[in-house]
């Protein structure tokens, strides 16, 4: 073995040997299958040190099933569909997908992401995760578009699929609706203005507080609460809205806040999600300001083609110059923005595809008792989410690249037209079927509009079928909820709970057995680590230049499952100093294993033998139980604790003697620990191999391949080792050896001594059963203590520890109790 270990070389060779031997390659017929539903990343840019962190996670339980003697169906996916995707070739050619048209601009997404697919890919390696790459998808590859289409229609006709003109959260920076999934609540400073309107046919007049007052226009009623005494007077009477003059109902309803403002709201078409209730509960008319580009549309008058905030600052002035703003008072209000952009989102009526979802509560929520979360307390995050939502599934979105709607309408009969499932995928507006419409003979039109992302991306346990199966007629047969789904708990909300609603449609169960959450790196401010914040503290590709793949995940199982942790570089550092340790370690091993065999034939005759086995079988029974249950760190740290304390500071040292000088022992008391260290070594790195692949792979070719018979480390499993003891007489025996051996070297370090330094006698002094414990390994503590004679005294009084030099040489006395 070389001295040190040189990591860039050794991850290189590594992920080349495992490439040459399809190290990964899976049976995916195999009995035993374990299936991961793996989180397709999108194609938007560059990593950054959060998917390093959540997708090591998941290639930890990857390589810890296929050790535990699973067939594990790893796949792979990009998710290169949909709006993030448009966002990043719009800003990476510096075009406009509107101005350079739909065709163009969508050949040019697909020419786009085959680079940046190829980069994930390889950055993915680099980390070592065990992914079989034969098995890979696309949200945007035929396969991909053929079932989300043929979902989509079979939905439809199971009538869980609607299309309605419903006022939806539209994003006009985006120019797309968005689903109510992907809406952040911000807190941001404001204005509220107070504004005089006059009521029809009074001299009186009413105060009302916005803080939106560039959508008077579009004002079609002024709200109180019904118990409010202040406004009983108001019932039946009308306001007139300044600068327009148009004529609103004053209405009572129980969603007003009566001490909010003046008590009365003036309801617009749209300011908020409340005034969407109560256009639909009261019938209101839909009198629209917004238009899909962000302008204001010239119904609004002097406000017409302006921004939102272009169109508040000429009203208010305009109000101002009236006498119609008669306060002004700034505040801070939480208002919705669109997750991917940060921009305040409007609300406007499209025709649009939704999703039935709240009539689907209570099933829902029942789904997730018949799935295991890990941890356990997520599940209540996805019941609160389901309990409170408001909106039906948006499908729709007007964007390019993206899976079309299979459908085509009608213009005379409004007949909705999809196309035999053998025709999938098409693309309506490139598609000459249907000529007419089938039911009247009337001219039809393809559908426009592009299916949200997500609608795609909660099929991934089909796509992972489609793969397995090596065919697309996954809807027909009957669906085995795979055993792992791996996600971040920000989108619990949306493709934890997308992918239970799609699979419940289709086939009523659950898609997973398990749901595994993972937390977010964050920043020391405690902000999220992502591509939009451009707070990434250091790009993977450049970690991975300063340190090991296996230092980096180290690190990522390091944090407790569910919770965010920051980034430490000072804990890469901890990670490395492990791997020096281990190359070292085996390095020792090396130089005394060469020739042994690598399982163990008999249980040991040996203490320290019997005694290091009792630990490493109580840390694997540990070891195994957190992996279950997805504890990464536990485990790890149930393993760093072995190695470091038990193998390295104690078991070595307590075998050194016998490897060294082995004429002072018999030669079947040098082979066992011959036998005994080689077997435990090779546990070790298995334990191991699932955290650190590239090191764990290197020692393992150096030291057992070709005598264990199994190409690599990572093929082998846990079962077949014999190196499971328990003894509880051993752990207290050398318990006891190792308080003596504690104590001799306290003496040394007192006097400034090395610990290597000889003792001409060694005097010890405890009780009898202490004593009867330790005389039958005499030679083992002379060795490890350096001494030529040991003397064994019963305890008496006024005995004391000392270590002093006489005429026949250094002598220490202990005293064990």
């Amino acid at each position: 073995m070389e001295k040190q270990y040189d990591y860039r070389r050794v991850e290189q060779i590594m992920q080349q040997m495992w490439a040459e031997q399809g190290t990964y390659t899976v049976d995916t017929t195999a009995p035993a299958l374990y299936t991961i539903d793996t989180p397709p990343p999108t194609v938007s840019g560059s990593l950054h040190i959060g998917h390093i962190f959540s997708y090591t996670h998941t290639d930890i339980c990857a390589r810890f099933r296929r050790m535990n003697g699973h067939e594990v169906f790893y796949p792979f996916g990009f998710d290169d569909n949909g709006l993030p995707t448009e966002r990043f070739v719009e800003k990476q050619r510096g075009v406009s997908a509107y101005k350079l048209g739909r065709t163009a601009f969508i050949n040019l997404c697909l020419t786009e992401t085959v680079p940046v697919e190829k980069e994930f890919k390889t950055l993915w390696e680099r980390m070592g995760l065990s992914v079989d790459w034969r098995l890979c998808y696309a949200t945007i590859d035929e396969r991909t578009r053929r079932i989300s289409q043929q979902s989509f229609i079979r939905l439809l006709k199971k009538g869980y699929v609607y299309r309605t003109d419903e006022p939806a959260p539209y994003c006009t920076t985006c120019r797309t609706s968005v689903a109510q999934a992907e809406l952040d609540d911000i807190e941001q400073d404001s204005i509220f203005y107070t504004l005089r309107f006059l009521v029809e046919d009074e001299d009186d007049a009413i105060t009302i507080a916005t803080t939106r007052p560039e959508l008077l226009s579009s004002a079609v009623a002024v709200f109180y609460h019904p118990d409010d005494q202040r406004y009983q007077h108001l019932k039946g009477k009308h306001a007139i809205i300044p600068l327009y003059g148009n004529r609103v109902p004053f209405i009572a309803d129980s969603l007003v806040v009566p001490d909010k403002g003046t008590g009365l709201v003036m309801c617009c078409t749209f300011g908020d999600s409340t005034d969407v209730v109560w256009y639909k509960t009261h019938h209101l008319p839909y009198r629209p300001s917004c238009g899909t580009d962000g302008k204001w549309l010239p119904e609004t008058g002097i406000l017409a083609g302006l921004t939102a905030q272009q169109a508040r600052e000429k009203i208010v002035a305009a109000l101002c110059e009236d006498g119609s703003c008669i306060d002004q008072r700034p505040i801070k209000h939480v208002v919705n923005v669109h997750e991917r952009c940060k921009n305040n989102i409007e609300y406007v009526v499209l025709p649009q595809w939704f999703l039935k979802v709240l009539a689907y509560k209570k099933e829902l929520i029942a789904l997730a008792d018949t799935i295991n979360w890990h941890p356990e307390f997520m599940k209540m995050r996805y019941i609160n989410w389901v309990e409170n939502l408001t909106w039906d599934w948006c499908l729709s979105r007007q964007r390019f690249f993206g899976i079309p709607f299979p459908v085509w309408h009608c213009t005379l009969c409004r007949h909705v037209i999809t196309p035999p499932e053998e025709m999938l995928p098409v693309d309506p507006q490139e598609s000459t079927w249907p000529e007419s419409c089938t039911q009247c003979g009337g001219a039809v039109q393809p559908d426009t509009d592009v299916m949200d992302t997500w609608n795609t991306s909660s099929l991934t346990p089909y796509l992972c079928e489609s793969l397995r199966l090596g065919e697309d007629d996954v809807f027909d047969r009957p669906y085995e909820p795979m055993g792992m789904r791996p996600q971040a708990h920000d989108i619990i909300r949306t493709w934890a709970f997308y992918t239970i609603v799609k699979t419940w449609m289709h086939h009523g169960v659950a898609p997973w057995k398990d749901i595994v959450i993972s937390g977010h790196v964050i920043t020391s401010s405690r902000e999220k680590i992502s591509k939009s914040k451009g707070n990434s503290v250091l790009a993977p590709e450049v970690l991975l230049e300063r340190f090991p793949a296996d230092a980096i995940r180290h690190w990522t199982a390091s944090g407790l499952l569910g919770h965010d942790v920051a980034f430490s570089e000072q804990q890469l550092i901890i990670g490395n100093k492990l791997l020096v340790k281990l190359w070292n370690a085996f390095r020792f091993i090396a130089e005394h294993t060469a020739s042994v065999p690598v399982i163990l034939q008999q249980a040991p005759q040996q203490i320290i033998h019997r005694w290091v086995l009792h630990h490493l079988t109580h840390a694997h029974e540990q070891y195994h139980a957190a992996l279950m249950r997805y504890e990464f760190s536990s485990a790890l740290m149930i393993l760093d604790r072995f190695f470091w304390s038990i193998f390295c500071d104690e078991y070595l040292e307590l075998i050194k003697d016998q490897l060294f000088h082995p004429e002072q022992y018999t030669a079947e008391q040098a082979q066992e620990t011959r036998e005994v260290l080689s077997a435990v070594g090779l546990r070790l790195i298995q334990l191991y191999a699932p955290f650190l692949p590239h090191i764990t792979e290197a020692l393992y070719q150096e030291l057992y391949a070709a005598r264990y018979g199994v190409s690599s480390i990572h093929r082998t499993h846990y079962a077949p080792l014999q190196t499971r003891y328990s003894d509880e007489h051993a752990v207290e025996s050398v318990t006891l050896l190792l308080h003596g051996v504690a104590l001799i070297r306290r003496l040394k370090s007192d006097r400034q001594l090395s610990l290597r330094t000889e003792l001409t006698t060694l005097h010890i002094i405890g009780s009898l059963s202490q004593l009867a414990m330790l005389t039958s390994h005499e030679q083992l503590l002379k060795g490890v203590a350096r001494a030529a004679h040991i003397v064994w005294h019963k305890s008496g009084e006024h005995q004391v520890m000392n270590l002093e030099e006489t005429p026949a040489g250094l002598v220490a006395t202990v005293v064990l109790t």
